[in-house]
């Protein structure tokens, strides 16, 4: 069984509404709550707070505080498994030291397991019944329909959310997307989306731009936006309302230019895999290529080149294709960009030769060979790919087991390690005390 993920739009009433708003409220005071337990305990007593004290202490909790019995219980675990993540992730050098949040950027909470929620629908549209809550219509479409798991309830830009996880049969994955046993290089590039070969046939995928194309509607709106007055939380200045009302703006702007590059990257990646099992492209870090420029002269220009790669989605695209091959057992293979330097090197005699930006034809000064630069790119790593790859004694064999699809999901922190940890808990307890599931533990 695989798991998967389908959103749908909810579209509550105006007193589920509320409730809603309410429990989500609810939420964010118990997740900045959790959070200032842990830094107080650590700075007065020197002593870290683990997510089972939290945990432990909700039953407590839920009698001084009685609106909280309103909220599911296993919903409440989850956000304070939240605060145990973010405190991890800070430990482990990965985040910024966690901070509290406001109900702003508070998005919404968790259903980890089937109790607290129900979704009557079979993959097109249908209603949600959320304890103590009440019915909400929602709208969507999923590919597949499975087993439901868990759900998150989602806040964004003054709309609610139900975002799904699927238990779905792998066989239904694999006979859903039709494709063939096609191979195909593809270079990401920023003028040039998408340069693509399959060593009989090239192409160009020209970038949509979709943020450039919103350039000055944006720069209107937040010209209207500064001119307001603006909140800010240190000196207890409240937003005007005239300032949140083009906030919203700014913000429906920029939700629109994120779903249509969403929806063209799916249609691109579903048009590549449709032939083709087999997809080669460079390894790209996508962050450290669109890192701020922290010194010389050219940061406008460097700001420029960030804005143009980010618009393209260079990251979402191999994402995409990752997930899509690994629904039919397909193959992703990154090739390694340091060794092989595609944008430089000749894919017929192996000749390398560096280029400027500014160069957009590859022209070899070895053999003559002439090909647009993306297409010759692509052509190198469809050589490289083939073992066909001149000067170079690069093979297929030398490609990272992480570039590959074709392998078993690792896990992720989740509700059932803590499960783990509570049965290694209980077994390690003595065994003359009697505690509740010890009969199961002993059987298992």
């Amino acid at each position: 069984m695989a798991l998967r993920r389908a959103t749908f739009r909810l579209y509550p009433t105006k007193k589920v509404s509320a409730i809603l708003d309410y429990h989500r409220k609810l939420h964010q005071e118990l997740y900045n709550s959790a959070v200032h337990n842990r830094i107080n305990s650590y700075k007065k007593f020197g002593k870290p707070v683990s997510y089972f004290e939290q945990q432990n202490c909700l039953p407590d909790f839920k009698e001084v505080w009685h609106e909280y019995k309103d909220c599911n219980s296993q919903a409440l675990q989850a956000t304070l498994k939240r605060v145990d993540f973010a405190f991890q992730r800070f430990f482990k050098g990965l985040a910024k030291y966690p901070r509290f949040k406001s109900i702003r950027h508070y998005s919404g909470w968790s259903y980890p397991s089937f109790t607290g929620w129900k979704a009557h629908s079979i993959g097109d549209n249908g209603y949600l019944e959320l304890a103590k809550i009440g019915q909400i219509q929602m709208r969507g479409k999923a590919r597949l329909w499975g087993h439901p798991k868990s759900v998150d309830i989602v806040h964004r830009n003054g709309k609610w959310y139900a975002s799904v996880v699927l238990e779905v049969d792998e066989t239904l994955l694999k006979n859903s997307r039709k494709t063939d046993t096609g191979i195909i290089a593809i270079d990401l590039g920023c003028k040039d989306a998408i340069a693509w070969t399959n060593g009989v046939e090239n192409g160009l995928v020209a970038a949509p731009r979709f943020l450039r194309k919103a350039d000055k509607e944006n720069k209107y709106l937040s010209k209207a936006k500064r001119r307001k007055r603006s909140p800010n939380f240190k000196k207890n200045i409240k937003a005007s309302r005239r300032w949140r009302k083009a906030q919203k703006q700014v913000s429906k702007l920029n939700r629109k230019v994120a779903n249509k590059r969403q929806n063209w990257v799916h249609h691109e990646t579903t048009r590549i895999m449709s032939g083709n099992s087999t997809v080669v492209t460079e390894s790209l870090e996508v962050k450290k290529m669109s890192a701020k420029a922290k010194r010389g002269k050219r940061k406008k220009q460097k700001a420029g080149l960030n804005k143009s790669i980010l618009d393209v989605g260079m990251g979402m695209i191999k994402s995409t294709l990752k997930c899509k091959l690994d629904d039919v057992g397909g193959m992703f293979v990154e090739v390694p960009t340091r060794q092989i330097k595609p944008s430089q090197t000749c894919p017929k005699c192996g000749h390398q030769a560096k280029k400027d930006l500014s160069v957009r034809t590859h022209l070899c000064s070895n053999c003559g060979y002439i090909q647009q630069r993306d297409i010759a790119a692509a052509e190198v790593m469809l050589a490289w790919y083939s073992n066909n790859l001149q000067e170079l004694g690069t093979s297929f064999l030398d490609v990272d087991d992480c570039s590959s699809t074709s392998r078993t999901r690792k896990t992720a922190g989740s509700m059932k390690q803590l499960g783990r940890a509570k049965r290694q808990k209980s077994q390690a307890m003595p065994r003359d005390v009697e505690t509740p599931g010890s009969n199961e533990v002993s059987q298992g």
